[in-house]
């Protein structure tokens, strides 16, 4: 049976087109493309319990407990920043037109309209105020004001992988039809090697399926792009995996790069998607030497009332004595005979156009990589 949405119930708050011309006689606000996709997540139940971009009670509470007013964990704040400008004219209580490409998208009742400090959003969510931090980066570069209030989404916006969307309404229907009790999910933003295949086949041999939800959207340069992510994948799937036990769907939002409080924001998300169990990496969302390895994991020691079982995979390598794919829990041998998986090196071989060896990457995920014009976000 899937997992229970995170606060109980799956949110929906999509309304009927009739009211777009409504929304155009609204005060407007433009929106950009990760808050035109964040408030489809909202809309959609991704994001479920949420029902709009928080006000300050929650907002706060979130900074400094990771969790909701309610005591419901939740560690990453789902907030619209706004100019001292763009809200002269309204006041609490008004409706609000959210327009995306010259067209409403949504509309927003508007709860609470506060200031708040970078610095402690900063140190609180990413554990660091330094601007080489990718996510500190792009958080001093939003506006100094915040909109709080429940939206309700009047149209989606189109996606490059149509074929690939789906929302926890739909995942959940997918996983009944197919007799998956248990389901474990991965979170990824990489083209897959011959580690992640480990992880993932590992822990589908305790659970009935594996759900793949690719991060899609904004990322870090020298990150892998969208379509080279679905690709691979594809590849993949067809070359490696049985048939019925995996399927694919894709995650459209920003990547935050805030470690352990992101990593329990993906498994919420998996969540309300329906799995029951999420895999936890080494260094899960993380980014240069900001987190330590297994901060990602520890912090679910935190939050034992979570509602979905994390898969901890600690180390893994190929191992030359073993011949194949393993860890130090079950491997006698030394460091001498371990070749571990390093995406950096990985990247550097692709970018000089070298083919991996394959014992670090299927050749034929390889060749879809290889034969890429560039295959990384510049």
């Amino acid at each position: 049976m899937a997992a229970k949405p995170h606060g109980g119930k799956l949110i929906e708050r999509v309304e009927k087109k009739e009211r777009q011309q409504e929304a155009t006689e609204m005060p407007r606000i433009n929106i950009s493309i990760d808050e035109a996709r964040d408030i489809a997540n909202i809309a959609h139940g991704v994001f479920s319990p949420l029902e709009g971009y928080m006000t300050r009670e929650d907002f706060e509470n979130v900074l400094i407990h990771g969790r909701l007013s309610n005591d419901l964990p939740w560690t990453i704040p789902i907030v619209m920043d706004v100019s001292k400008e763009e809200i002269e004219e309204i006041l609490e209580g008004d409706d609000l037109a959210l327009f995306y490409n010259d067209a409403p998208v949504a509309t927003m009742k508007i709860e609470e309209i506060y200031p708040y400090d970078k610095k402690e959003y900063a140190r609180n969510v990413y554990r660091t105020d330094s601007m080489e931090h990718p996510g500190v980066a792009q958080l001093f570069k939003k506006k100094n004001f915040l909109v709080g209030g429940k939206i309700t989404l009047l149209k989606d916006i189109p996606t490059n992988f149509p074929k690939y969307k789906l929302w926890p309404k739909e995942t959940r229907i997918l996983f009944k039809a197919r007799g998956w009790r248990t389901v474990v999910g991965f979170q990824t933003r990489n083209a897959p090697h011959v580690g992640h295949e480990y992880v993932q086949k590992t822990a589908l041999t305790f659970v009935d399926g594996l759900f793949i939800n690719p991060l899609i959207g904004r990322k870090k340069k020298g990150d892998f792009k969208d379509e080279i992510i679905i690709k691979t994948y594809e590849t993949l799937f067809k070359n490696y995996y049985p048939k019925d036990v995996a399927t694919i769907a894709i995650l459209e939002t920003e990547m935050r790069y805030a470690g352990p409080r992101e990593a329990i924001f993906h498994a919420i998300i998996r969540k309300n998607y329906g799995c029951t169990h999420f895999i936890v990496g080494r260094d899960h969302a993380g980014v240069g030497n900001f987190y330590g390895p297994y901060e990602a994991q520890e912090i679910f020691y935190e939050y034992p009332d979570l509602g979905i079982t994390p898969l901890f995979f600690k180390s893994f390598f190929y191992c030359r004595k073993c011949g194949g794919v393993t860890n130090d829990k079950i491997c006698p041998h030394g460091k001498e005979d371990r070749v571990n998986f390093s995406g950096t090196k990985i990247r550097e071989l692709l970018l000089r156009g070298q083919q991996q060896p394959a014992i670090m990457m299927r050749p034929e995920v390889a060749d879809v990589i290889l034969k890429a014009s560039n295959p990384f976000v510049e």
